[in-house]
């Protein structure tokens, strides 16, 4: 390849695999990488990641999408995360003193019922936009304190760090010179003073962390190093940093308030942008920082599905009823809507707005004519009921998109889109590059290094492949969903508060 365009590199570590693309300016990709690497679950409820699987699988494909762009210069690196998810190493080491706990987790739902229990819900929401839930890094981090020998004296002594996966590829990356995440990251530990944009001294006491752990937060798009020569090979800026959610929202041009993107990869997300208007959700739904540019907050209203994709990889992998995932489409087309019976794929409990994390996963409604086909299409349509429950939830809180824009492995489906678009009654926009989360992390670093000039600049490289506009009758429509808020409801431990 000729060196006479300017490049930009992306990692997105995600929760089944990591992957690095090489765009031009034009954000057209050039070189990828992806590796799968293993998920672990110790305990049922329980979900671990082995940080060396997770740090050798990122060198890996960095080093493969280089040697396959060739003699290029790349101008700045961006990362983007499975978010939540917490680890905590030694500074002297650098060796993680656990397993990653994943943001799948469920293990300290008791422990969050029991800080519940004592009043302290309304302010860490009212700090954090979140709620006291398994999900988010706080409690993982305790739990690894407590439960791994010597680590509370290891961190008294300031020898540990906490990062979520981006901060700990960061760490990795420069060799150990820096230890810092970005703002929208920050935002999910319920740890961080989403107004005041800084750790929250009072949410520490509540959780018993020692700040020393803690990482230093800056914008979105900043200065966080250099990757050390000797790790991939040459010395590359990282200028850019984001959750998965919040680079897929850039990475769909969501910055305008009301613009609002559902992202379909292991779980599913849905942020709608708010502008400066940090809002409060009455309906169970997360406040969030979407991004931070040059000091000012662009926050976002979320709500949070613990599984979609993961649902297509059990199938494949755990029931072993399909060979692939791309598979499903030809059979949905094939089978058409499923009417009386229902997946529920509560695997690690319910997320927003239903916020259970005793629940589990059920098929409901089987009888004897009932094969494969329906409950593939069935698990396929669970993942639009679900959506559907957010924008719900969304509209009560004042927010109702026309528009949604989507992203992820799932929505190569026509056949889920097509359903999607009319079980949401919404225009359903799929993008040209549908893997928005890669490619927001690269226009962050893009943004930083100078390769863009602005926000707009990066919209105009937007580009819609396909519409899907609802078709289905209203009363059909209804009677789905209906059957799908019943099937929920057998599925639930406990009612949404």
């Amino acid at each position: 390849m000729s060196n006479d365009t300017t490049y930009l590199m992306a990692i997105d570590q995600g929760t089944s695999s990591s992957r690095a693309v090489i765009y031009r300016h034009d954000a057209q990709a050039v070189a990828a990488a992806q590796q799968e690497f293993p998920q672990e679950y110790p305990q049922p409820g329980w979900v671990e990641h082995d940080p060396e699987a997770i740090w050798e699988s990122v060198v890996s494909v960095v080093r493969e999408a280089l040697q396959e762009a060739g003699a290029i210069t790349v101008s700045g690196l961006g990362i983007t995360n499975q978010r939540e998810t917490a680890l905590i190493w030694d500074r002297a080491t650098g060796q993680c003193i656990h397993n990653a706990i994943v943001w799948q987790d469920r293990r300290t739902a008791d422990y969050c019922r029991k800080l519940r229990a004592t009043g302290v819900e309304s302010y860490v929401t009212a700090k954090t936009g979140l709620r006291l839930d398994p999900y988010f890094s706080a409690t993982k981090i305790v739990w690894i304190l407590d439960n791994v020998p010597g680590a509370r004296d290891l961190a008294a002594a300031g020898r540990l760090a906490f990062g979520t996966v981006d901060c700990f590829l960061l760490w990795r990356l420069t060799a150990g010179r820096v230890h810092a995440t970005d703002a929208s990251n920050a935002s999910r530990t319920l740890l961080f003073d989403i107004h005041a944009q800084v750790w929250d001294e009072e949410l520490l006491k509540i959780f018993g962390i020692p700040a020393s752990l803690l990482p230093e937060v800056k914008d979105c798009a900043a200065d966080f190093g250099t990757t050390a020569k000797d790790i991939v090979g040459r010395e590359i800026p990282i200028c850019g940093m984001a959750g998965d959610q919040q680079a897929a929202l850039i990475g769909q041009a969501g910055f305008s308030p009301g613009i609002t993107k559902s992202t379909y990869g292991t779980g599913c997300f849905v942020i709608a942008n708010t502008g400066n208007t940090a809002l409060r959700s009455e309906n169970n739904l997360l406040t969030t920082v979407a991004y931070r540019l040059n000091g000012v907050v662009t926050y976002g209203l979320e709500g949070s599905i613990f599984v979609a994709g993961s649902a297509i990889q059990w199938l494949r992998d755990q029931l072993k009823i399909i060979d692939d995932a791309a598979g499903t489409e030809a059979i949905a087309n094939a089978t058409g809507i499923i009417e009386h019976v229902h997946v529920v794929p509560a695997f690690t409990g319910l997320g927003a707005p239903y916020w259970d994390p005793d629940a589990r996963g059920a098929i409901l409604g089987l009888s004897r004519d009932t094969g494969i086909n329906e409950i593939v299409t069935a698990t396929l349509q669970a993942v639009a009921f679900q959506t559907k429950d957010l924008l719900e939830a969304m509209t009560d809180d004042g927010i109702d998109p026309n528009i949604i824009r989507v992203d992820g492995g799932m929505v190569s489906n026509d056949w889920f889109l097509s359903f999607l678009a009319d079980i949401l009654d919404r225009t359903v926009e799929r993008p040209g590059n549908v893997e928005s989360t890669v490619a927001g992390a690269a226009y962050l670093a893009g943004l930083q290094c100078g390769v863009y000039s602005s926000l707009d600049h990066i919209a105009s490289l937007w580009s819609r492949d396909a519409v899907f506009t609802p078709k289905m009758d209203a009363s059909a429509k209804d009677a789905l969903y209906e059957g799908w808020q019943d099937a929920v409801s057998r599925v639930q431990s406990e009612r949404p508060r």
